[in-house]
């Protein structure tokens, strides 16, 4: 059996986005301690992000200005391809990753699915509605948005699942579940080189 002997770098990011409808900055450390600073003008999106990195024991910060006066879109949807950059980045040629990762986490009445796989090939598939359209200024359809987003500029393959009665619990299931999954999927077994027969993940 082969063995792989390398010394893991820091496996971290920074990624900044600008256009006429946002600016975002996100700062990650993969193997971090679930440390978070979010700011992003939409309360219920920073405890969507700061959930994220307590459960998926990230070290994240997230500093976004938008065109909140026209709506939340933008800024989650920029939010989240900056996120998603961010993984790419600090994953690097993903040697040594664990690769795939299957979670379902309860959150009361709610409960929420995440199967994922850092191919390199970006796929989203979701099934589940929310039960309300809004989380005070959050529009609840946008959480799938933002999992498709993050799922396309990090690189993933991802099937989304959701049932449940409260849109609140709904979308925070769903962070938690993604989370730990990508806590799973980013984790490093020495044993390994980059997890795939073609040799890469690109």
């Amino acid at each position: 059996m082969a063995r792989f002997h390398w010394a893991m770098s820091e496996r971290t990011a920074a990624v900044t986005r600008e256009t006429a409808e946002t600016q975002i900055e996100v700062t990650l450390d993969l193997d971090g301690s679930g440390e978070s600073t979010v700011e992003t003008g939409i309360g219920f999106l920073d405890h969507m992000l700061d959930s994220f990195a307590t459960h998926g024991l990230f070290d994240l910060t997230v500093r976004a200005d938008g065109d909140l006066e026209v709506d939340d879109h933008h800024t989650i949807e920029d939010v989240g391809i900056v996120l998603g950059q961010a993984f790419a980045e600090a994953l690097g040629d993903k040697r040594g990753i664990q690769r795939f990762a299957d979670r379902r986490v309860p959150m009361d009445e709610a409960a929420a699915s995440i199967v994922l796989d850092i191919s390199g090939r970006p796929y989203f598939r979701f099934d589940g509605s929310f039960s309300q359209e809004h989380v005070g200024e959050f529009t609840s359809v946008l959480a799938r948005h933002f999992l498709r987003t993050l799922a396309t500029n990090a690189g993933l393959t991802l099937h989304a699942a959701l049932e449940g009665e409260n849109a609140h619990h709904e979308i925070e299931a769903l962070f938690k579940a993604a989370a730990t999954a990508l806590d799973d999927a980013t984790r490093i077994d020495e044993r390994r080189g980059i997890p795939s027969t073609k040799g890469d993940l690109e």
